[in-house]
């Protein structure tokens, strides 16, 4: 069990790194392909894929990096990815457009660093 937990929360870890880059990706993806082509709107901005991403982050984020902060005693990365978690929430409670996306990326952003800052934070302790 000793070697497991590290393993799972280093796994984590690098999926949350990963969710939060294929989310900024299709943030703005979303944003050039329907303003430059017009198509694509009904699916890239349906609610339901941020509301499930954003499930899946809080999930993920809460796990990897809660464990992270029992383990290492810091508390940078969990505030950090908490702030995260808020930003990329107040883009579900904006219409879709600009603000959305401006708001899931500096949170997806904050949350990726959250997760490095974590696993610095574990390889340090």
């Amino acid at each position: 069990m000793a070697f497991t937990l590290p393993w799972i929360r280093d796994r984590l870890d690098r999926m949350g790194l990963m969710l939060s880059c294929l989310c900024a990706v299709h943030c703005v993806a979303t944003v050039v392909a329907v303003a430059a082509l017009g198509v694509g709107g009904s699916f890239l901005l349906n609610p339901a894929i941020h509301r499930v991403g954003l499930a899946l982050a809080m999930l993920i984020a809460g796990v990897a990096i809660g464990l992270g902060a029992i383990r290492h005693r810091r508390r940078a990365p969990f505030v950090v990815a908490m702030m995260g978690l808020s930003f990329m929430g107040g883009g579900l409670a904006v219409p879709h457009g600009t603000e959305e996306a401006v708001l899931t990326i500096i949170g997806v952003s904050l949350l990726a660093l959250g997760h490095v800052l974590n696993v610095r934070g574990l390889h340090q302790a």
